[in-house]
C-alpha cells in the first residue's frame, strides 16, 4: 500500500511507525501534533480550494455533524473556563488546562474533519493498522516470556515527559506489568494501561476485517485477539464479541426472515424468561467478581463523583479531577469513567457536549451500517468508543484512538459522495427511460 499524497504519507508513517514511536516514548506527543497538522491542512485544502496541489484538493465541504462536534468540543473548553472561575484555580492552572484541552478533547473533531475533508483512503488506514499487528506478533516472544525471565516490568522512562502530560506512564516504556489484585502478569502493550490496550486491539480487529488480503488479515486478527487476551480485560472481551457481531448483526433488522425468528425468541422467553435471566444476572456477577477489587474502586469513585457534582457543581463542574481517598485507592475523583468524570470535572454542560455530537453521529453509523456494509467499521468503531467512556477517560485516550477518528470522517464523506451521485443516476434513468 503506497501513500499517494502528503496527507496519507503523514497518516501511513504515524500509524506503521506506532511501536517504534512507544519505543521512544513518544505516542503522546505525536497524536496531537498530527490531528492539528491534519486539520490545518484541511482547513488549507478548503480554503484555496481548486489553487490547492490537485492531490490535497477537499473532497467536499464540512458534514454537518462535523460542525456539530467542533461546536461541542468548544463548548467543552468554555465549561472548563467557567469550572476554573467558579472555584478560582487560577490563571496558570486554567492555561494548563486549556493546553491539556488541545491535546484531549479537541482532537476528536480535528480527526473527523480530516478525515472528511483530506483525501485518505479508507484502505490506507486499514492496512496501517495491520503493519501495526505484524509489529506486534514479532514483539509478543519477548512481552510474553518477560515476567517468566526476570526482565523488569519498565524498561525506562522517555525525557518527553518533560513536554507535560496527564502521568509520566504516557512515556514509560513497559514489557509488562502485574495485576496488584492476583500477583499475575499483564500486558499493555502500546497503551498506557491494559484495559486500554485490550480496547485498541478490538480496534484492531475491527480493522483487520476490512482487509482484503488474507494474509494481511490474519495478521491484524491476530495482533489485535492478542492484545485483547494478554491485557486480561474483561472490557476488552465484551468489546470482542459486541463490537464485531452487532454492526453484522443490524442489517439482519431489514430481512423478514430475521423479524420471523426475533418473534419466536420472543414467545419463548414466556417459557423460559425466568431461567434467562437468572442466568443473565449470574454471568453478570461473575463477570464484576472476576477483578472484585477493580470493580469495587470504580464503583466507589463513581458514586463520590455523583454525589460532589449533584452537592457542589451541577453545571460547570470542579474545574479538574482531585485526588481521591484511601477507600479508592488514592485514585482520582472523575477518571475511570468518562462521563462521572465529566459530570465532575466540567458539570452538565460538559456532559452534554460530548453527549449530543456522540449520539447524532451514532444514530447516522447505525442507520447506513443497517443498510450498507460500509458502515460496519464505523458502527464499531462508535461501539468501542462507547464502551470506552464507560471504563476510561476519553479525553486521554484520543491521542491513540485516531486512526478511527479519521474513519468516522472518511465515512461522512463516502455518505455525502453517495448522496450527490444518487440525483445524477436518478436524472440519467429518466432520461434513458423518455428515449426509449
Amino acid at each position: 500500500m503506497t501513500p499517494q499524497n502528503p496527507a496519507e504519507r503523514m497518516v501511513w508513517r504515524a500509524m506503521t511507525w506506532t511501536w517504534p514511536f512507544y519505543a521512544f516514548g513518544a505516542l503522546y506527543v505525536v497524536g496531537p501534533v498530527l490531528g492539528w497538522l491534519l486539520a490545518g491542512l484541511a482547513g488549507l485544502a478548503l480554503y484555496l480550494g481548486p489553487a490547492i496541489r490537485p492531490d490535497l484538493r477537499a473532497t467536499g465541504s464540512i458534514p454537518g455533524i462535523v460542525w456539530l462536534w467542533m461546536l461541542g468540543m468548544g463548548a467543552m473548553l468554555v465549561a472548563l473556563w467557567f469550572g476554573h472561575l467558579n472555584w478560582d484555580l487560577g490563571t496558570k492552572a486554567s492555561i494548563k488546562s486549556s493546553i491539556g484541552w488541545a491535546k484531549g478533547w479537541a482532537l476528536l473533531p480535528l480527526f473527523i474533519l480530516a478525515g472528511a475533508v483530506l483525501p485518505i483512503r479508507r484502505a490506507l488506514i486499514v492496512r496501517a493498522h495491520c503493519v501495526v499487528g505484524a509489529w506486534t506478533l514479532a514483539l509478543a516472544p519477548l512481552m510474553l516470556a518477560a515476567p517468566y525471565v526476570g526482565l523488569p516490568e519498565s524498561l525506562y522512562t522517555s525525557p518527553l515527559k518533560a513536554v507535560g502530560g496527564p502521568g509520566p506512564e504516557y512515556f514509560r516504556v513497559y514489557l509488562f506489568t502485574w495485576d496488584p489484585a492476583s500477583w499475575t502478569p499483564r500486558w499493555q502493550f502500546y497503551a498506557p494501561w491494559s484495559p486500554f490496550a485490550a480496547l485498541l486491539g478490538v480496534l484492531a480487529v475491527l480493522f483487520a476485517l476490512e482487509e482484503k488480503n488474507r494474509r494481511w488479515m490474519l495478521i491484524g486478527v491476530g495482533g489485535g485477539l492478542l492484545m485483547i487476551l494478554a491485557s486480561k480485560s474483561r472490557m476488552g472481551l465484551v468489546g470482542l464479541i459486541a463490537c464485531t457481531l452487532g454492526p453484522r448483526m443490524l442489517s439482519l433488522i431489514a430481512r423478514a426472515w430475521a423479524w420471523q425468528l426475533a418473534a419466536g425468541l420472543t414467545a419463548s422467553m414466556a417459557v423460559f424468561g425466568t431461567w434467562v435471566l437468572q442466568k443473565a444476572q449470574d454471568g453478570v456477577h461473575a463477570f464484576s467478581s472476576a477483578r472484585a477489587d477493580s470493580s469495587r474502586v470504580r464503583a466507589t469513585l463513581q458514586r463520590i463523583a455523583w454525589e460532589r457534582w449533584q452537592g457542589e457543581a451541577v453545571w460547570f463542574g470542579h474545574g479538574r479531577v482531585e485526588p481521591g481517598p484511601h477507600l479508592v485507592e488514592y485514585m482520582p475523583i472523575g477518571s475511570h469513567h468518562t462521563w462521572y468524570g465529566l459530570l465532575f470535572v466540567k458539570g452538565l454542560t460538559g456532559a452534554l457536549a460530548l453527549a449530543v455530537p456522540l449520539l447524532a453521529h451514532l444514530g447516522v453509523v447505525l442507520h447506513d451500517a443497517a443498510r450498507n456494509p460500509r458502515g460496519w467499521l464505523p458502527l464499531g468503531i462508535m461501539m468501542t468508543i462507547v464502551l470506552l467512556s464507560m471504563g476510561e477517560n476519553l479525553e486521554i485516550e484520543a491521542y491513540m484512538i485516531w486512526p478511527s477518528l479519521i474513519v468516522l470522517g472518511l465515512h461522512l464523506r463516502e455518505m455525502a459522495s453517495d448522496r450527490e451521485t444518487a440525483p445524477q443516476s436518478d436524472s440519467l434513468a429518466q432520461g434513458t427511460a423518455r428515449a426509449i
